[in-house]
């Protein structure tokens, strides 16, 4: 696993199944796994899922299947491995002139009907407009896209979401933030550890502590755990994406993948100077 800060320092995390505890899978599109997903259970691995719906129009999300394909996917999802372990995110909520907190209402909506009783949560936030989100960006102001550049501080946002914490709890979902700096427990929604230890205790017995990872940004509430993912590689080609710098990089690099290597992109060896002990149990 290369330091993503730094590439030429390459590390090795174990994924035995002992030493393990679980993996939380992040996804807009899990369907490719589903095949799978029996003979990940078999190996003795712990797992769920963080399942990203926006619906989101094409210049926002380019490279997803249509929605209701990745609406059945969850269904299905859900089906197989129970809706404790497929937690829906909601995230990130851009307001723009096109989608607006009207447009966002409706589409909260129309989502909680179709994912009620399918997952028992949803995690929301608020977009964050780095350098390089707010580069990609500009093709789409190009076209007429006006978007707002500090919706924290919008006096609509916390309406919307005193709205979608009533919608949620309407369909049976409770609703939490992603690492906002804001506390919006006034408006019903509480911060969220996406990899959450309670939950992992609570759905396998699995002695997790509940210590912040040091290594994630202030508000994040996560646990203590190891990212084996690598940025510029998602060739989903969201504009908003924070994961990409440049989503042609992330394209080539995609390709580049070599289902032989340990390693998601290339064939790097361990670093000298970086030990290669797993850290953390988990990933």
């Amino acid at each position: 696993m290369p330091n993503p800060f730094n590439p030429m320092q390459v590390g090795r995390i174990p994924l035995v199944p002992e030493s393990v505890d679980a993996i939380v899978f992040w996804s807009k599109n899990p369907a490719p796994m589903l095949h799978f997903l029996p003979t990940i259970e078999d190996m003795g691995y712990r797992f769920y899922f963080l399942f990203t719906v926006n619906a989101y129009s094409r210049a926002l999300e380019p490279n997803l299947p249509p929605l209701a394909e990745r609406i059945s996917t969850f269904i299905e999802l859900s089906g197989r491995i129970g809706p404790r372990r497929v937690i829906w995110r909601y995230d990130p909520i851009i307001l723009s002139n096109r989608t607006d907190a009207s447009y966002h209402r409706e589409n909260f909506e129309n989502l909680c009907q179709q994912l009620a009783g399918r997952g028992k949560r949803v995690i929301t936030s608020i977009i964050t407009l780095y350098k390089k989100t707010l580069r990609n960006l500009v093709p789409l102001e190009n076209q007429g896209y006006v978007f707002d550049k500090e919706p924290s501080r919008n006096p609509e946002t916390a309406a919307l979401l005193s709205h979608m914490a009533t919608t949620a709890a309407e369909h049976g979902l409770e609703i939490f933030a992603c690492a906002e700096t804001r506390d919006y427990t006034s408006c019903g929604i509480k911060p969220s550890s996406c990899i959450d230890a309670a939950l992992i205790r609570d759905l396998w017995g699995t002695p997790v502590s509940s210590k912040k990872d040091p290594g994630q940004r202030e508000h994040c509430g996560c646990a203590l755990s190891r990212d084996i993912g690598m940025t510029d590689t998602c060739p989903h080609g969201c504009p908003y994406c924070y994961s990409n710098m440049n989503p042609k990089i992330a394209l080539k690099q995609y390709k580049s993948h070599d289902p032989s290597s340990p390693a998601l992109i290339g064939s790097p060896e361990p670093s000298e100077n970086n030990p290669s002990a797993m850290q953390h149990p988990l990933v």
